[in-house]
């Protein structure tokens, strides 16, 4: 195991991370962009305003992206299982 294939490893964890965590905070973001543009139309400044809407798309992102995000962690630790006997050499 030398330091290129170490950072491979590292490499395609971060990769998986952004993959599945990107898609519900990009959705997060534009939500708190229009509610924050709304709040600033209408001048109501209530906490509850800005976070509700935004983990309820984030749950609803997670819903319809759950399928995707599951055969997505499983090819990944699909593929690290499979390199266990390069790390062993």
């Amino acid at each position: 195991m030398n330091q290129t294939f170490v950072l491979h490893i590292a490499r395609e964890a971060i990769i998986a991370v952004l993959a599945l965590a990107g898609p519900a905070m990009f959705i997060a973001l534009i939500v708190g962009l229009f509610i924050s543009i709304l709040q600033a139309t209408t001048q109501i400044q209530d906490q509850m305003l800005n976070m509700v809407p935004k983990i309820l798309v984030i749950f609803l992102t997670i819903l319809l992206m759950g399928a995707w995000m599951l055969k997505f962690v499983t090819n990944f630790a699909i593929n690290i299982f499979n390199q266990i006997p390069i790390i062993l050499r």
